[in-house]
């Protein structure tokens, strides 16, 4: 899509209803390189977005947009769940967005560490595949001292968790200490760590993804989020 009514622009970028916004730019809000625009019908090229405001600020970036966020413990990666959600970690209007933001590869409640989000459904799919190997890094603390056979089994392929048909994949576990180490997994099953773990008697008191891929987390705050620029994309294979 080479241009773009400015209406429809800021209504999917979750400005306002069409109507919403339509009345707001003939106020005068929205301009491109400090040129005023009072038509919300008029048509502007999304190569020259990068140099509009609304009310003054940036425009937001307009899809496909990835961000990085640092997720914080007690918040639920979903749109409609009771509770903290990782959404209000973001702008309000985001929520708003069309297409939607939606986690690549989500973390339980009580997890922290990098989630990735994404309007890019094919980026979204190259995460999340079974059949795209993209390993995830986890650093776990354990309640329990480790037994010492854990690397072994969990990385035998034949380890199947309860109620699962499929073995698991082989997963590589470092330890780092008596109750700590990291995990890298290649697929995402349902609490998949605790559950590994939980299978042989211990249980996982801290997990935190710090690295997805090529991408890390860096030192990124609590509840800090982030725009992926060029180069982070092409991590995950995705064309500028």
């Amino acid at each position: 899509m080479s241009k773009i009514r400015i209406d429809r622009l800021l209504s999917n970028l979750g400005y306002g209803s069409r109507k919403d916004v339509a009345a707001a730019v003939k106020r005068g809000v929205f301009y491109i390189d400090n040129k005023p625009y009072r038509d919300p019908s008029t048509q502007v090229s999304m190569k020259d977005l990068h140099l509009a405001t609304y009310d003054h600020v940036p425009l937001d970036p307009v899809a496909p947009l990835t961000i990085v966020l640092n997720k914080p413990k007690n918040y639920t990666c979903s749109h409609d769940e009771q509770g903290l959600l990782i959404y209000d970690l973001l702008p309000e209007r985001w929520k708003y967005r069309t297409p939607p933001l939606s986690a690549a590869g989500r973390l339980d409640k009580d997890s922290t560490g990098l989630v990735l989000m994404t309007d890019d459904g094919q980026l979204l799919h190259k995460i999340i595949s079974p059949k795209v190997h993209v390993s995830k890094y986890y650093r776990v603390t354990l309640r329990d001292d480790l037994k010492g056979d854990e690397t072994e089994t969990f990385f035998s392929g034949v380890f199947c968790l309860a109620n699962d048909v499929k073995p698991l994949k082989p997963a590589v576990w470092q330890a780092e200490g008596p109750r700590s180490g990291i995990m890298i997994l290649q697929e995402g099953r349902y609490r998949q760590i605790r559950r590994m773990f939980g299978a042989l008697g211990n249980h996982v008191e801290e997990l935190h993804r710090f690295q997805i891929g090529g991408l890390t987390i860096g030192d990124m705050k609590e509840g800090e989020y982030r725009i992926l620029n060029t180069d982070e994309k092409i991590i995950f294979g995705e064309t500028p």
